[in-house]
């Protein structure tokens, strides 16, 4: 989620269908044994060609143009198809068909699975990927690799942080939450003090909920060898999670508004939705949706489940892929490489893209950046610290998109009805795992 997001999708089932085992719409497998070294990529430069890149980044023309810049005789033609899952129907229909695919796309990291599974991607590794892992912080890295294979270069991370309304807080003399039991009680005292004010708004959304739970340690999705998969929401995780969600649903201490909605965003800039827990790509958001708030905002780490226990999670960010499909694998490696590392990476961040690598993170420039929306903070210092802290061994299912869209129809009942989180949690589990059997995943305990 490097910028909004649809978690919903339309024809899930004609998207996903593909990446059954056996089904000849996938594709053959692309030769990944024939990966180009440095010289060939340099060659193909140096005879030029288009590289065509579906991406909805706005930051991505920049570096296109600089890129064709630097290589005269490549022409980088970037196409919007759509945002989210909008662009991952018309991608897996376009590889299906065996026509009309771009040679490079922008995909979400829970996304990344269905293209994976369905060896509609390209591993990088051997186009020298496997050089620039170090570059990239530890959650980017990890959700791009699955041993030695490197399924697509990271563009941008969402390392989590609580933005807080400094001016509701003052008003009230609530202190800022360093744990979520504080949290609880901050949403307590906010409300009773104004019962127009809510500590955040929830209406039940997966990315968010997948995200604290990967916070509290849940690990609730496992993969191997690519067909073997397990779904688990009975874990410590999740029920901490729960624990503290629960009450703040029972007690309607969270405003029953829907994310990216007009009302949200007026939420935000009168002060009645006092605070959000979401990843650091959040503040360009702000800045264009809510202006009206300037100087209200702040960020502070991520609260704790722990306390004393610093560990964050990642709530959005994208990679780039290269299709099976690319006409000229060198090339649309070369622009990935260039886009997502050096002077490519660095003019997207220059231009408010949240950084995947280490360089940009760590620089001072970075770091010292002061946010005038913020008052001044040096809020990349907040969202640098929770990159170094997410917590490791995080993993979507290979049919994420697919289990995302029936996320309402199970845990969305506990926002509606008296359905409990946790009864909400199971019912997803059992939905997942149903469908992994009907496109026929092995599903372990």
């Amino acid at each position: 989620m490097s910028t909004k997001i649809t978690r919903r999708v339309a024809g899930v089932v004609a998207t996903v269908c593909a990446l059954a085992l056996g089904t000849a719409g996938c594709g053959s497998s692309p030769d990944e044994a024939s990966g180009a070294g440095r010289q060939d990529i340099e060659n193909a430069l140096k005879q030029g060609g288009k590289v065509k890149v579906w991406a909805w980044e706005p930051t991505l023309a920049k570096v296109a143009a600089d890129f064709e810049k630097k290589y005269p005789k490549v022409d980088i033609e970037l196409v919007n198809a759509g945002t989210g899952d909008k662009q991952y129907t018309a991608l897996q229909n376009a590889l299906a068909a065996g026509s009309g695919a771009p040679d490079v796309a922008q995909v979400e990291y829970y996304a990344l699975g269905q293209f994976v599974f369905g060896k509609s991607v390209v591993d990088l590794a051997s186009y020298g990927a496997r050089a620039h892992e170090r570059a990239f912080s530890a959650g980017p890295t990890n959700a791009v690799r699955v041993g030695e294979s490197i399924h697509a270069m990271p563009m941008d991370s969402g390392p989590m942080a609580l933005f807080y309304n400094k001016k509701v807080f003052d008003k009230h003399g609530v202190k800022v939450p360093t744990t979520w039991a504080e949290y609880t009680e901050a949403a307590r005292a906010l409300h009773k003090a104004d019962p127009r004010v809510f500590i955040t708004n929830d209406t039940g959304d997966a990315g968010a909920t997948t995200s604290l739970i990967w916070q509290a340690g849940g690990r609730p999705y496992k993969t191997e060898d690519g067909t073997k998969v397990s779904v688990d929401f009975t874990d410590a995780g999740a029920k901490t999670y729960t624990r503290t969600w629960q009450p703040l649903l029972d007690e309607r201490l969270v405003a029953p508004i829907r994310s990216w909605s007009d009302e949200w965003y007026k939420g935000l800039a009168d002060g009645t939705i006092a605070t959000l827990a979401i990843g650091a790509w959040m503040p360009a958001n702000f800045s264009s949706g809510v202006a009206t708030a300037s100087g209200d905002w702040r960020v502070a780490p991520l609260p704790q489940w722990t306390k004393g226990k610093d560990v964050s999670a990642e709530n959005g960010g994208s990679s780039l892929v290269m299709t099976k499909d690319a006409k000229v694998k060198e090339l649309a490696y070369a622009f990935i490489e260039y886009a997502t590392t050096g002077a490519g990476a660095t003019s997207r961040v220059a231009q408010g893209a949240f950084p995947a690598t280490v360089a940009d993170l760590e620089s001072k420039a970075f770091l010292e950046a002061k946010f005038p929306y913020f008052g001044g903070q040096q809020a990349n210092k907040v969202f640098a610290e929770s990159a170094r802290n997410v917590g490791a061994g995080w993993s979507y299912l290979p049919y994420q998109v697919y289990a995302n869209s029936v996320f309402n129809d199970t845990v969305g009942k506990a926002y509606v009805s008296g359905t409990r989180l946790e009864e909400g949690l199971k019912a997803w589990q059992e939905a997942s795992v149903k469908y992994g059997k009907d496109q026929g995943f092995t599903i372990g305990e």
